[in-house]
């Protein structure tokens, strides 16, 4: 793991430790738990803390809280997060406004490797993972700046969380603990671009979370071209993996599928998608592609994705259509981190 100073990785166990090894009661780690995942901002919040003890304890950790770098509002009530880290890097972050409540997409990687050809976000490749401390505090400081209380987390932002997944699976611990966000299991949602063999691992952990699939194509000559990691599985691996990852867990999966302009959207390709996903326990949520500028992918056409939706339908599969938000403050993927770098850049010239 990496940014191992960072206190808000640190569940309350480890935090007993750390205070055991300072000669400390063990009830002063779960003072410190609860007000660390409330979003302490310096060292002085912790008034019922000795302040020797925070004196030392500041020259060794870390409370971790990103710096906002830049923040876009969207006319629909969109927020995105530009934030700065401890080393420099950043990361992207999204707050959605819903009816049912607030949701937040978060990274879990600065960039990415896994080569999407329709994502910004592996279009510098991966520079690090992010600790479950990084990843919890781009919450904590989009709740303190919006005003909003985080109701439900997606795990879709930069990166690839199987691909990072020690750290995932600390973070999901701690944002579920009853002592900190207590956010529940069933309100997080996890995308992965189909690592098989970390699914199967997820599914022996049988966690109550969603898990989405960006599958995005119906065949291996498609989505060889689109996805990379295709060329490691295959389609029908993938989707055998997921089959096995519900019955060991139960839950449903989630497939998303980027709608692309003349390149998946066929009605050909919903039919064979429909044959694919045929008695499986499923839903397939259609997403407008956001089209970025280093690249020549434009999204499908609104009555193409409506009759691809008619064909699963039809068949008997549940399609919906993901309403589009942000689209006017960069909310794709990797979009706002590469115009921040390529301005920082322009200016160090």
């Amino acid at each position: 793991m990496t940014d191992d100073n960072n206190l808000k990785s640190m569940l309350p166990e480890e935090l007993e430790e750390l205070m055991f090894s300072l000669g400390q009661p063990k009830y002063r780690a779960l003072q410190f738990f609860r007000r660390i995942q409330g979003g302490a901002l310096s060292w002085e919040n912790f008034t019922d803390i000795p302040k020797l003890l925070r004196s030392e304890l500041a020259d060794k950790y870390t409370l971790g809280n990103p710096q906002i770098v830049r923040r876009q509002v969207s006319k629909d009530g969109t927020i995105k997060y530009l934030f700065e880290l401890s080393d420099g890097n950043c990361v992207e972050t999204v707050l959605m406004k819903y009816i049912h409540g607030t949701s937040v997409c978060v990274s879990t990687q600065v960039g990415c490797r896994m080569g999407c050809v329709f994502c910004a976000s592996t279009l510098a490749g991966l520079a690090r993972n992010l600790s479950p401390g990084e990843i919890i505090g781009q919450i904590i400081s989009a709740q303190r700046d919006s005003g909003y209380k985080v109701s439900s987390i997606v795990l879709m932002g930069t990166g690839e969380p199987l691909d990072n997944m020690e750290n995932v699976l600390k973070f999901i611990e701690l944002v579920n603990h009853p002592e900190g966000m207590n956010i529940g299991q069933r309100h997080i949602s996890l995308s992965s671009c189909g690592l098989c063999e970390k699914i199967e691992k997820l599914a022996e952990k049988k966690l109550q979370i969603t898990l989405s699939i960006s599958l995005h194509a119906p065949t291996d000559e498609i989505r060889n071209k689109l996805m990379p990691i295709n060329k490691a599985y295959g389609v029908e691996k993938l989707l055998n993996t997921c089959r096995d990852y519900f019955e060991a867990t139960g839950r449903r999966i989630s497939y998303e599928y980027a709608m692309i302009k003349d390149v998946n959207d066929s009605e050909d390709c919903a039919r064979t998608l429909a044959r694919l996903l045929a008695g499986t326990s499923s839903h397939i949520n259609l997403i407008p592609l956001n089209s970025i500028e280093e690249s020549p992918l434009k999204p499908s056409k609104p009555e193409t994705v409506r009759r691809f939706q008619e064909i699963l339908g039809k068949a008997g599969l549940t399609a919906t259509v993901r309403r589009k938000l942000g689209s006017d403050i960069d909310a794709s993927c990797g979009q706002l981190r590469r115009k921040y770098q390529s301005d920082r850049g322009e200016r160090n010239r």
